[in-house]
Parts: structure tokens; C-alpha cells; sequence
């Protein structure tokens, strides 16, 4: 009972927010209360979602200074040098953003944690997805992939927890992945191509004046129609006549035109092929002007970051700690004055409310799901049903079930609850616990884009996407990701 329960309720709640019947912070308070009542154990919602809330507590708090203070560092100044420099790299192309996304995410996964790799990523990118016209869940999909493969770092999580489990080393499980994992990164950027050359077909290519490429300021973008040569396309010494007929070409007005005039063109012409939004009134995503500004703080906002981030590899003080740590020291040292201050909290309150909020409500969900022994049965069902023959192929068999399983449980719940139980009945047929500890990672690609991941509303609050499209959108690529992970596993014979 217990089982079907349990899968009904996240069927329920994953067809609700892709439907976008529910918002994720109602369907993740209200679904699993009352799949609770359904279960007879009404009585206890209480004790649940306290407990819930007390384990996901720390990671709130983490989020909610961790928003506090990259927002502070975007606000100074400190991504701009980033953002322009991939500007420089992707040249207004559509193709080449969405692949430095993927570049992007992946380097920053090196932190081995997905809030901050999905705060600066988004920080970066989200300006260029902005100006361009880009699909945003595109960003959101590709920097959540690229961040699951990468997640299967040893300071990542998951590896230690295997390792934990199985009582074995994290390097005897990591080392030998790494081949598959690359496959799985190359495939990633792969896919990336594949996604931004489709956004190239969608919204066309547009180039910057040479004056930009030369000051490297995202000040103005200056569209050009699919297939339109750059000579032809810039602003240099184009006469307000020729900026005119582009705009109407590509149904984007040109950077003289009045603001009414832009709005009245991004709503007359419709999205398609050639088709060029034009950038928000009022968008400040590169402004080089904006009062927040701190240039010559930039080196010691630039040393905190790395300090901050090292001291967390490090595992020097908690990671809540350490971004409270930070966003105080930045705010103080940056903002001096108390208004300044309270602006600029103000100014991320919302983020910090959305994703702060989604995290509690996220404690009611793994609450329930925990407390009622819904996720208990969910496993012993599912390596029940597992036929007496695949015992030999025990080490696939894990791969393959880490897809849903860490999908829809938490990495704790799969690493230490379901893990041992697929150890030892690999054991019983000869499949060593290395294997089965090594196939096990390949479903973080997956993972990272689960409802129960608090850093996915870190990433989609701060991209402005629902997070049933970005649900939509990205399970798909991210469980191909998994396969391609496990498929170059076994060819390599690793697992």
C-alpha cells in the first residue's frame, strides 16, 4: 500500500507543476499532506515535516546568504569582466552561448557545489540569454546536465557517500570512472552545439558593434537577419535608414529607435526564425553606469570569493557559516552605510524568499515521503522485482535504477538506504561493491534536476523559469546524459 502511495504521490506531483496546475511550493506542501492522510498517518504530519524541516534547515540558510552574496558580488561589479569576456568569445552567436554555458557550469562544478555553480553560471549568462532572445530554459537545462555530470566529484557528494556506504575508497570508485565521465561532459557540450545551433535557426545571429568587441561593454546589440553578413549587419557606419530596414527584417528595433517604438516591434512580429525580442526597458544586466558599482573594491571582492570558495573545499567551517561569514563581510566592506545596506538586501529579497521557500516546502515533501516509510517500501519494491537472472548483471541493473531512484529520493536516502541492499545482492552472483558503488553515480546527471534538489530553485528561480518547464525540458537530455555515462562505462569495461 505504502508503495503505490508513494509513486502516486510524485506522479501526482510532477504531472501537477508540469501541467502547471499547482505552483511547486503549493503542490509540494499540500500533495504529500494529503497522500499523508492516505496513508493513515495523518496524525503525524506534524512530527514529519518538523523533522524535515530541521534536516533541510542548514541548506535553507546556506541558500539564502549564498543568494545574499553573489548578489552583492554582481551588484559591484565582480562577474562583469566574466561576462564580458564571454561576449567576446561567443560573438552575439546564438550557438556559441549556449555551449559556453555548458563550458561555464562545468568549470565552476569544480567547487563541487551546485547552488553556487548555478548562481554564478546564471549571473554570467543569464544578460547574453536576455539581449539575444534566448530560451532560458535552454541555460537552465544545459548548466543543470553539465553540473550532474560534474557532481560525481569526490568533494561533490554522491562518491563520498558511496564510499561511506560500501565502506570503500572514494578514489578506487572515482578514478576509474573518470573516462566515462568525460564521455559523459563530451556529450553534454555535444548537445549543447546541438541546442544552440537550433537557437541559431530560431533567433538568427546578431553582431555587435565593432566598438563593443573593441571595449568589450555590452551596451548595445545591433541584429541582423539569418544568413546576413557581419560587414553588413554592423552599426559602423550604417545610416539610420539601413539600422531601420534590419529592424523591421528581423521584428527588433534598432538601438536609436525610441523605447516605443521597440516595444511596439517585439510586439507586432511574432517569434520565429530571424525573430529578435527586443531587451527589456529597463534592463540592467552589464550596465557599465549602475551606482552599485565598486571598481576599486575589486580585487579584495575578487580574494574574498576565492577565499570563500577554498575554505569550503576545505571544509573549514560549515558551508552556512561560511556564506553568512561572507555575505556579512561583503555587505559591510561594500556597502558601508545602512541604507546602502538594507537596499541591497531588499534589492534579492525576492530570490531569497522564493528559493528559502521552496526549500521548507521541499522538507514537507521528503518529510512525508521519509516519515511514512513510503520511500523504505518504494526501494525494497524495486530491487524486488529485479528477475533472479540478472544477478550477474547487478552492476547495470544499479546504473539503471539510479536514473529513477535518485531521481526521486534523496541522495542520502539512495546512497545509504538502497545501495547496500544492491551490494549485497550483486555479491551473492560475484559483482564486486566497487562496480555497483561506480555504476550508481551515472544517475547524477539526472539528480540534479530532481524536485527534492534544493539548488534546482537556485537555478530556476534566478533564471525566471517555471520549474515545470525547465522539468520538461531538461529530464529528457539529462537521463540521455545518464545512459551515454553508463554505456561508456561498460564499453570501457569500468563497470
Amino acid at each position: 500500500m505504502l508503495t503505490f502511495l508513494g509513486f502516486a504521490m510524485i506522479a501526482t506531483f510532477l504531472v501537477l507543476i508540469m501541467l502547471k496546475k499547482m505552483s511547486p511550493i503549493a503542490a509540494l506542501v499540500l500533495i504529500p499532506a494529503l497522500f499523508c492522510v492516505f496513508a493513515g498517518k495523518g496524525a503525524h504530519l506534524g512530527d514529519y515535516v518538523i523533522d524535515g524541516v530541521g534536516k533541510l534547515a542548514p541548506t535553507a540558510a546556506m541558500l539564502m546568504f549564498a543568494i545574499v552574496y553573489f548578489g552583492v558580488m554582481i551588484d559591484v561589479g565582480l562577474f562583469d569582466p566574466i561576462v564580458r569576456g564571454i561576449l567576446r568569445f561567443c560573438k552575439a552567436d546564438p550557438m556559441r552561448v549556449v555551449v559556453g554555458t555548458a563550458v561555464l557550469a562545468a568549470i565552476v562544478s569544480l567547487d563541487g557545489d551546485g547552488s553556487t555553480t548555478f548562481m554564478i553560471t546564471v549571473s554570467a549568462m543569464y544578460p547574453l540569454y536576455k539581449r539575444l532572445g534566448l530560451s532560458l530554459v535552454v541555460m537552465t537545462g544545459v548548466a543543470a546536465t553539465a553540473n550532474g555530470v560534474m557532481n560525481t566529484l569526490p568533494w561533490g557528494g554522491p562518491t563520498a557517500r558511496a564510499a561511506t556506504a560500501l565502506k570503500l575508497d572514494a578514489a578506487d570508485i572515482f578514478v576509474p570512472m573518470i573516462p566515462a565521465l568525460a564521455v559523459g561532459l563530451l556529450f553534454v557540450f555535444v548537445l549543447a552545439y546541438v541546442l544552440g545551433v537550433k537557437e541559431r535557426r530560431r533567433v538568427g545571429t546578431l553582431v555587435l558593434p565593432r566598438q563593443v568587441e573593441r571595449e568589450a561593454v555590452e551596451d548595445e546589440l545591433v541584429p541582423a537577419a539569418p544568413g546576413a553578413s557581419g560587414a553588413s549587419a554592423s552599426a559602423e557606419g550604417a545610416t539610420d535608414s539601413a539600422a531601420s530596414a534590419a529592424a523591421s527584417a528581423t521584428g527588433s528595433a534598432p538601438a536609436s529607435a525610441s523605447a516605443s517604438a521597440s516595444a511596439s516591434a517585439s510586439a507586432s512580429a511574432p517569434l520565429g526564425s530571424g525573430d529578435i525580442p527586443a531587451p527589456e526597458d529597463g534592463f540592467q544586466g552589464l550596465d557599465p553606469h549602475r551606482p552599485t558599482l565598486r571598481p576599486r573594491l575589486y580585487w579584495f571582492n575578487a580574494g574574498l570569493t576565492v577565499a570563500l570558495l577554498t575554505a569550503m573545499i576545505m571544509e573549514l567551517l560549515p558551508i552556512p557559516v561560511l556564506f553568512l561569514l561572507g555575505a556579512a563581510l561583503a555587505l559591510t566592506v561594500n556597502f558601508p552605510h545602512m541604507p546602502d545596506q538594507k537596499a541591497r538586501i531588499a534589492a534579492h529579497a525576492d530570490n531569497v524568499l522564493n528559493v528559502a521557500g521552496m526549500v521548507f516546502a521541499a522538507a514537507v515533501f521528503t518529510g512525508v515521503l521519509t516519515g511514512t516509510g513510503m520511500v523504505k517500501h518504494m526501494a525494497d519494491w524495486l530491487v524486488g522485482a529485479i528477475p533472479e537472472g540478472m544477478g550477474p548483471h547487478m552492476a547495470l541493473v544499479t546504473g539503471l535504477l539510479s536514473l529513477p531512484l535518485t531521481y526521486f529520493m534523496s541522495n542520502d536516502g539512495f546512497y545509504f538506504g538502497v545501495l547496500p541492499v544492491l551490494a549485497e545482492a550483486g555479491a551473492a552472483h560475484g559483482v564486486s561493491s566497487l562496480e555497483i558503488a561506480r555504476a550508481s553515480l551515472v544517475g547524477q546527471a539526472l539528480h540534479m534536476s530532481s524536485p527534492l534538489v534544493p539548488a534546482v530553485y537556485v537555478l530556476v528561480g534566478m533564471a525566471k523559469v517555471e520549474f515545470g518547464d525547465h522539468t520538461r525540458f531538461t529530464v529528457k537530455w539529462a537521463a540521455l546524459t545518464s545512459l551515454v555515462v553508463l554505456a561508456a562505462g561498460m564499453l570501457f569495461g569500468i563497470i
